[in-house]
């Protein structure tokens, strides 16, 4: 029997569910013109930013340097020779991303104590100050930084899948009822509130429940379709489920 990846169909194929991906960005933005670069560059930063910047935070830099260092090395991602060795045969994009910033933080520091901050690149338009308040809120750990960066990541990725999920229910014109079921994405069935649920919004407590069991299908098929963005074989999404939760417990 022919396998079929969860999360496609047997008659679209996994490209079908699966037709852009995080290595996608990565051939546009060494292959595409100047504005389609500057495009997908955006889109590989929303997806890594934080996770990277944290990284520089928990080795020991300052804010304001840490800030600049994060900046200058997506800003260095438009160079074409900055991505010429990335291939989807090399893994997770992540783990490609986060030995790039290694080598960057290694060799970028010391000739940057002389140059003017941000190097002369166009910097990228990040919110640093939500993101320091962020760090400020995480605890003190003895996880290494590589560690917590993949923790990072997982969280930064069920927080976009969080949002896109709120964002169809607005524009069905159910921003309300996502607003009132969202908690019931965490924890056990068995523990959710549907009888409290179902009186706020004046429903029964039967259609409350079919109401979190499509929010909490639509969660994870989001997820999936999240980190199905990530690879370029939509194999690996069961092994990078895994991943995920992993992370989030480490």
């Amino acid at each position: 029997m022919t396998r079929t990846p969860t999360g496609s169909s047997a008659r679209g194929g996994p490209r079908a569910a699966f037709n852009t991906t995080h290595w996608s960005v990565v051939l546009a933005l060494t292959q595409g013109d100047s504005g389609q670069a500057q495009a997908a560059l955006a889109s590989l930063c929303q997806a890594y930013w934080y996770p990277l910047y944290a990284y520089v935070r928990r080795r020991g830099y300052p804010a304001p340097d840490a800030q600049d260092l994060t900046q200058s090395f997506f800003a260095r991602l438009l160079a074409h020779d900055s991505l010429a060795a990335a291939s989807p045969s090399l893994g997770r994009l992540r783990t490609f991303l986060l030995t790039a910033l290694q080598r960057f933080l290694a060799s970028e520091w010391k000739q940057r104590c002389a140059q003017k901050r941000g190097g002369g690149l166009a910097l990228l338009s990040l919110d640093w100050v939500a993101a320091e308040e962020r760090f400020d809120l995480e605890p003190a750990t003895r996880v290494s930084p590589d560690k917590l960066f993949e923790k990072q990541w997982a969280l930064t990725l069920l927080d976009d899948v969080l949002h896109r999920l709120e964002r169809e229910y607005q524009q069905e014109d159910k921003a309300e009822l996502f607003a009132a079921l969202k908690q019931t994405l965490l924890g056990q069935r068995e523990s959710q509130p549907y009888a409290e649920l179902a009186g706020r919004l004046d429903l029964s407590e039967g259609a409350v429940k079919v109401a979190v069991h499509r929010l909490r299908k639509r969660y994870r098929e989001l997820i999936r379709e999240q980190i199905a963005s990530t690879l370029e074989d939509p194999w690996e999404v069961e092994a990078e489920l895994r991943h995920l939760f992993q992370a989030l417990a480490g």
